[in-house]
C-alpha cells in the first residue's frame, strides 16, 4: 500500500472512531449538566484518543466550552460568532463538512454541544484538502495542514479593524476622547477598546503578513517568524494531539533547556540589541518582552491621566480588561491610546509569543511605547542587519508594482536577499526564486549537513569576472578557503569597471546618449573596496595605476579579514580590536601619515575627513559638467535611481564621462566604511574622476 493510500485510511478510520466516540456520548442521559461530561471513554482503534484526552482541546469543562452554559444569558448557546472555535459542530459548520455553505457558521450550536474540539474537527474530508486560511485582516495565507490551527489561533481583531472603528467615529484627532455615536435605532454606540482575542499564535507567526498587531503607519515589521527548518509551523513544534511543545527537540540545538519554562531563557544570536534598555543582553527573549511590556505599561497609564484625562487601570482577567478608577470599563479612549492598549493585550494574550514571532512582538510594543512619548533612548527595535527581517533588504519584495502581495524573491536578487538563497547558489552556481525571508538564517552561512561547520568557500567571482579569495593561493596555486569569503559573496557590489566599459563601448566621451543608464555599484560593496584595483568594483581609468588589497597590518597577519573587524552575527566593527595601534576615541579621526591627501592644510583629520573633502569636490565636479553637457543634476541617496534632473525624474543626459565620475560618487555612499576598507584605492578613484571631469586637483595628493 503506498503511503498517500495509507494516510486516507488512517484519516478515515481516525473520524470513524471519533463519529464512534460521539455516539458514545450521546447515550448519556440528555439532563446531564455539560459542566459534568467528561471525554469519551477510549476506544481502542482510535488513533491518539489518549494523548487528545490529555489536551486542552478535550477539556469540556473549562471556561472556553462552559462560557456559554448559562441559558437566560445565552438562550441559543454557542453564537455563530464564536461557534467555529468553540464548538466541533461549529468548525465543522465552518468548514462546511457538515454539507453546509463553507467559510461561515450558520447555526448556533447549542451550550450542551459544545464538547470540545473533538477528533472529526480536525480529521475531516476537508481539512484533509484544506490548505489556506483568511485571517481577520482579509489576508489570505497558504499553509497547508497547519490551516487546521491557524482558523482559530489567528485573533480576531487587526489593525484594519482597528482602523476601521477610528474611521467609523470619525476620529480624525488621535489624542481626543473620542464621542459615541447614534446606531440605526437611535442608541448611543461608544469607542471602546477592541480586544485580539486569545491565543492568537498564528497572527504573532505570521507579523506584517496578516497585520495581527496594530501596525503604525510608515513604519516595517517583521514577516513570518521561519526560525528553522522544520520548526517554523504550529504542528512542526507542537504535539498536534497533547498540544504540548517538543521541548525534547529544542534541545537539539538549545542548550540547558529540559522544560517549557527554560524555553523563556532562549536567546538566538541574531537577537543582539537591548530591546528593553534595561542593560541585560543575555536573558532570554521572554524577559526582554516582558520588560518592553511593563514600559508601554507605565506609558499607556501616564498618557491615559495626563492626556485622556482618567486614570487606567489592566486586569489581564476581567473583560474588558482597561478598567478605569471605578473599576468599570475605562471611558475616556482616544485614537492613540486604542493603538497602543490593542498592542500591549496583543502581546499579553499570546502566552508563546517569546518564540512565535517575539521580533514582531518587540516591533509592536516599542512603536507603542514611541507613538505614546515614551523614551525608547535605550530600547532597541531593530536587529543586526542580517536579521533584520523588518527592514527593506528582506521585505522589498512582499508586493508587486500594483501593492498584492508575492513574497517571491526574483532569482537576481536571491542570493543576498534571502535566507536560502547563498546555499543555494554555493550548491548549485545559480538561484531561482524563492519565498521572501526574514533575515538570514543560521542555515544561511553554516551548512545543516556538517552542523556547526560553514560553508567552504575557497573563492569568489567578482561582477568584474576576477576571482578572488581571502585565503589566498596554496603553493600549488589553488585557492584556500576562507570564513570572510561567505561574505564577500554577498558584498561585492553589482557593477564594475568593465560592466560601464562594456555599455559605454563606442560612445563619444561628452556626448549625451539617452541609451545611457546609471549603472549602480548597489550596497555595502566592502569586498570590493577591500580587493581594490583586484577586482576593479569602483571605475578605473585607463592608464593609471590602483592599489589591490588593502592588508592594512600585513606584518602581523590580522586585522586584513571581514571576521577580524566585525563581529559576524552583530555586525558591529571591532574597535576595541583597532585600540593596540590605535586611538579609538573616535574612529572616524584615524589616519596613518601626515599626508594632505584633500589639500585643506589639516594632516590631523582622520582619512575619513580627507575622503569627505574629495567626495565632495566631486559632487560639486558633477554638477558643474552636468550644466555644461545636458543640464542641472542631484543626487538622492535613499530614492532609486539616485540622480535627477531639473523636472525631478530620472536624470537623461548622461555622457560616458558623467557616468563613470557619478558610478564613483555613488560606490562612496553605498560603502559607508570606505575609508576604512581601503582608503588609498578610493582616494585614487575620487581624485581621478575629479580629474576626468576637469575639476582641479592641484591642491590634492593623489596616493
Amino acid at each position: 500500500m503506498n503511503l498517500k493510500k495509507f494516510l486516507v485510511l488512517l484519516g478515515v478510520l481516525v473520524v470513524v472512531g471519533a463519529v464512534l466516540a460521539a455516539c458514545g456520548g450521546a447515550a448519556t442521559e440528555a439532563t446531564e449538566a455539560a459542566t459534568e461530561a467528561a471525554p469519551v471513554a477510549p476506544i481502542p482503534d482510535t488513533p491518539y484518543l489518549a494523548e487528545w484526552q490529555g489536551s486542552g482541546h478535550a477539556d469540556v469543562a473549562g471556561e472556553p466550552f462552559r462560557h456559554w452554559d448559562d441559558a437566560t444569558e445565552n438562550p441559543d448557546g454557542v453564537p455563530v460568532t464564536c461557534a467555529k472555535c468553540h464548538s466541533t459542530a461549529g468548525y465543522q459548520d465552518y468548514l462546511g463538512a457538515d454539507g453546509s455553505e463553507a467559510g461561515k457558521v450558520d447555526a448556533a450550536v447549542p451550550a450542551d454541544h459544545a464538547q470540545g474540539v473533538q477528533c472529526v474537527a480536525c480529521h475531516n474530508a476537508v481539512t484533509m484538502t484544506k490548505t489556506t486560511v483568511m485571517f481577520p485582516s482579509g489576508v489570505e495565507i497558504k499553509a497547508g495542514d497547519d490551516t487546521r490551527c491557524m482558523e482559530c489561533h489567528q485573533g480576531r481583531e487587526s489593525k484594519v479593524s482597528i482602523d476601521a472603528q477610528i474611521e467609523k467615529f470619525g476620529a480624525t484627532d488621535v489624542d481626543a476622547v473620542v464621542a459615541p455615536i447614534k446606531d440605526d435605532q437611535g442608541k448611543d454606540v461608544f469607542f471602546g477598546f477592541r480586544n485580539v482575542h486569545y491565543y492568537a499564535a498564528a497572527a504573532t507567526l505570521y507579523g506584517g503578513m496578516t497585520h495581527g498587531g496594530y501596525e503604525y503607519e510608515g513604519l516595517t515589521y517583521d514577516a513570518k517568524n521561519t526560525h528553522v527548518e522544520g520548526y517554523a509551523s504550529c504542528t512542526g513544534c507542537h504535539d498536534p494531539h497533547t498540544l504540548e511543545v517538543k521541548v525534547e527537540q529544542c534541545a537539539f540545538c538549545h542548550e540547558d533547556v529540559a522544560t517549557t519554562e527554560d524555553l523563556k531563557n532562549i536567546r538566538m544570536v541574531s537577537s543582539a540589541p537591548d530591546y528593553d534598555g534595561d542593560g541585560n543582553v543575555e536573558e532570554g527573549m521572554y524577559y526582554e518582552i516582558e520588560g518592553l511590556q511593563a514600559a508601554l505599561l507605565a506609558e499607556i497609564q501616564k498618557y491615559a491621566l495626563e492626556t485622556a484625562g482618567a486614570e487606567i487601570k489592566y486586569d489581564a482577567a476581567t473583560y474588558p480588561y482597561f478598567m478605569g478608577a471605578d473599576g468599570k470599563n475605562y471611558p475616556n479612549w482616544t485614537p492613540r491610546l486604542l493603538k497602543a492598549a490593542y498592542n500591549y493585550q496583543v502581546s499579553i494574550k499570546d502566552p508563546g509569543a517569546f518564540a512565535h514571532g517575539n521580533k514582531y512582538i518587540v516591533q509592536l510594543l516599542f512603536d507603542s511605547i514611541t507613538d505614546l512619548g515614551g523614551d525608547t533612548s535605550k530600547m532597541a527595535r531593530n536587529d543586526a542587519g542580517h536579521f533584520a527581517g523588518n527592514t527593506e533588504p528582506f521585505r522589498h519584495w512582499d508586493k508587486d508594482e500594483e501593492g498584492n502581495p508575492v513574497y517571491e524573491v526574483e532569482a537576481g536578487c536571491v542570493k543576498c536577499h534571502s535566507a536560502a538563497g547563498l546555499p543555494q547558489f554555493l550548491e548549485y552556481g545559480a538561484n531561482l526564486p524563492v519565498e521572501s525571508a526574514n533575515g538570514f538564517m543560521c542555515s544561511t552561512c553554516h551548512n545543516e549537513e556538517a552542523w556547526p561547520e560553514r560553508y567552504a568557500v575557497a573563492s569568489v567571482a567578482f561582477p568584474s569576472g576576477a576571482t578572488v579569495s581571502f585565503g589566498g593561493k596554496d603553493a600549488d596555486g589553488n585557492f584556500v578557503a576562507d570564513d570572510s569569503n561567505l561574505c564577500i559573496e554577498c558584498h561585492q557590489g553589482r557593477s564594475s569597471t568593465p560592466t560601464l566599459n562594456k555599455a559605454l563601448n563606442g560612445k563619444d566621451l561628452d556626448t549625451a546618449d539617452a541609451k545611457i543608464r546609471f549603472s549602480n555599484i548597489h550596497y555595502f560593496a566592502a569586498g570590493a573596496t577591500i580587493f581594490g584595483a583586484d577586482v576593479q568594483g569602483a571605475y578605473m581609468y585607463e592608464g593609471k595605476e590602483y592599489v589591490g588589497q588593502n592588508m592594512h597590518a600585513e606584518e602581523t597577519g590580522k586585522m586584513n579579514k571581514c571576521q577580524d573587524c566585525h563581529d559576524v552575527h552583530a555586525l558591529e566593527a571591532k574597535v576595541e580590536a583597532c585600540e593596540t595601534c590605535h586611538d579609538t576615541t573616535d574612529p572616524t579621526a584615524v589616519r596613518e601619515g601626515d599626508v594632505d591627501y584633500d589639500g585643506d592644510g589639516d594632516v590631523t583629520e582622520g582619512v575619513k575627513g580627507e575622503i569627505d573633502t574629495m567626495t565632495e569636490a566631486l559632487y560639486a565636479a558633477i554638477q558643474a559638467y552636468a550644466e555644461g553637457h545636458g543640464g542641472a543634476i542631484e543626487y538622492k541617496a535613499a530614492a532609486y535611481p539616485y540622480f535627477f534632473g531639473a523636472d525631478g525624474k530620472g536624470y537623461a543626459a548622461w555622457t560616458p564621462r558623467l557616468l563613470k565620475a557619478a558610478f564613483n560618487y555613488q560606490y562612496v555612499q553605498k560603502d559607508p566604511g570606505a575609508y576604512v576598507h581601503n582608503p588609498k584605492f578610493v582616494i585614487q578613484f575620487l581624485y581621478d574622476s575629479i580629474q576626468d571631469l576637469g575639476g582641479d586637483v592641484s591642491t590634492y595628493t593623489r596616493p
